[in-house]
């Protein structure tokens, strides 16, 4: 296998041809794959949600779905069913779009809190069980959910316990102007359908057993634990972050570093990663405006208090 930096880079540069003008974007997106984690994309419509996830999955060579969720859709319609089979005398499952490598969870918040709880399962322990049976999904598997934050009329914001499911929120955001006008022209700017593979699968798994082997010494543990404990203890949030979001955003900052070429941690990469790892799960004491407002104001706090804790030297 080639080194891991070459590896990275050569993923980072294959989506960024797709989705243009968005380097950090893209590096979050990677950085949330070899993490084994998942994403939350939270922006308006058409800057690039879809394209970021396809290119994604395009990239590594893996299989791809997209489910447009509504309000009338069931658990099964994602999961999968069991079908009688006379001929064998029995129940046989058919799988769902869930099973494949990447899934583009689109418009998550339009569906009814039981299908969006059936994914749960599927995020933490990458299987999904059904009829007292259990079933492995594919590895790597990654969920990109979307929700717009503008559009709330027949939605179901997701709970607080499904937000602290997603390793991270991202927004992708509008493109600079100069950008723009390079996707108008559509000079160089592939379809994510058109990519071609530059990471194999096999490769991705690799990867991410690499990430978890990232060292983190002891000053970097407790730069973490001073964070998370800011948010406990702020007056500003009745919600602090729990240690599932702290190993988080030690999982996070491990491929992130990683992506840098390093073997081991710095305060930099936690710092880096405390706003999209953390701001989604906590709560502030306001919850008055809408919710893309108190996601902005939630991630106001968390920047604040990457401020105020100091970093290690």
């Amino acid at each position: 296998m080639a080194l891991p930096l070459e590896l990275i880079r050569r993923l980072e540069a294959n989506v960024a041809r797709a989705l243009v003008g968005k380097p950090d974007v893209v590096r979050l997106a990677v950085v949330g794959l070899l993490a084994r984690g998942h994403l939350l994309i939270e922006d308006v419509p058409g800057v690039g949600k879809t394209t970021l996830a396809a290119a994604l999955a395009r990239s590594i060579g893996a299989g791809f779905q997209r489910i447009q969720f509504t309000s009338d859709m069931l658990p099964s319609d994602i999961l999968g069913v069991s079908v009688w089979q006379a001929e064998r005398g029995e129940f046989v499952f058919k799988p769902g779009p869930l099973f494949t490598n990447i899934v583009l969870a689109d418009e998550i918040n339009r569906t009814t809190p039981k299908t969006q709880s059936s994914l749960l399962e599927a995020m933490n322990e990458t299987q999904v069980s059904l009829d007292h049976s259990t079933y492995p999904l594919p590895r790597p598997f990654m969920v990109l959910a979307t929700q717009n934050p503008l559009e709330y009329e027949g939605t179901h914001p997701l709970p607080e316990s499904q937000l602290d499911r997603f390793l991270l929120r991202i927004r992708v955001g509008y493109p600079e102007a100069d950008d723009e006008k390079t996707i108008l022209r559509a000079a160089g700017v592939p379809s994510p359908d058109a990519l071609a593979p530059v990471v194999g699968v096999d490769d991705v798994l690799e990867l991410q057993a690499t990430a978890e082997r990232v060292r983190a010494e002891e000053p970097v543990l407790d730069y973490v634990m001073a964070l998370v404990t800011a948010t406990r203890r702020s007056p500003l949030l009745t919600l602090g972050v729990s240690p599932r979001g702290a190993l988080a955003l030690l999982r996070s900052a491990r491929a992130a570093a990683l992506a840098d070429g390093r073997d081991y941690l710095v305060p930099d990469d936690v710092k880096g990663l405390a706003v999209p790892a953390l701001a989604h799960r906590v709560l502030l004491k306001s919850r008055t405006g809408a919710p893309g407002e108190r996601g902005a104001d939630a991630e106001a706090v968390i920047r604040s208090i990457t401020h105020q804790v100091p970093v290690p030297r």
